[in-house]
């Protein structure tokens, strides 16, 4: 068993090869052609020795997000935090910090997603937002900046698909200010990119270059 677990992922060693991996596990998906990777007896019971996923995904709680589907990963393949709204908190942040600093990934993904209910409610006159508990008050204003000068866009799904990006570029700048996220990427080890899954198509599209993540 101990054999097993050193094989995988071995063709997953850099931030890019890690990035190809996620484009081509979500091509599959929304094409119809999904492997739903699954594991035997051995290789189940080899996992108990430990993990080793080649990425984080910092993603939404939403029931219509299942992150290892849409990438059409199998058990062990990604380390996944969901939270609503994709937002960094304390808890998300040290578990991030935890899969870089003793789980070795080579990648971290902010993927929000069409419709989001977390952003949606962020866009809601400050009165709906009283109405809310306090917790769920503070998340949504964990929101707010990112929406701040959001252009006056007409079509609604255009708007929202906008402002749901700009959330997921907020949330990666401000990962990329923590230190062990920074001293990780300049080392190499990592890559801290976004995505934008639209519920409809099943695609996901990443923004890896800075221009597409720049505020």
């Amino acid at each position: 068993m101990q054999e097993i677990a050193k094989l995988k992922h071995a063709d997953v060693q850099t931030p890019s090869a890690a990035i190809r991996a996620l484009q081509d596990g979500n091509a599959r998906f929304f094409s119809g052609q999904a492997s739903r990777p699954e594991l035997g007896a051995n290789e189940r019971r080899a996992q108990i020795m430990g993990q080793t996923p080649f990425a984080a995904i910092l993603a939404c709680s939403d029931s219509r997000v299942p992150v290892e589907l849409v990438f059409d990963q199998g058990f062990g393949n990604l380390f996944v935090v969901r939270v609503a709204g994709n937002v960094m908190g304390a808890t998300g942040l040290a578990t991030l910090e935890y899969a870089i600093l003793h789980l070795d990934i080579h990648l971290l993904v902010v993927m929000g997603h069409e419709g989001c209910g977390a952003v949606t409610a962020a866009l809601l006159p400050e009165e709906d937002i009283l109405a809310e508990p306090p917790a769920l008050q503070a998340l949504i204003r964990s929101i707010q900046p990112s929406l701040q000068g959001l252009p006056p866009i007409r079509d609604k799904k255009a708007r929202m698909r906008e402002a749901v990006i700009n959330n997921v570029r907020y949330q990666v700048a401000a990962l990329r200010e923590q230190a062990v996220i920074a001293e990780a990427e300049k080392r190499g080890q990592i890559q801290v990119i976004g995505g934008f899954y639209e519920i409809g198509s099943g695609a996901v599209d990443l923004l890896v270059d800075e221009e597409d993540l720049r505020i």
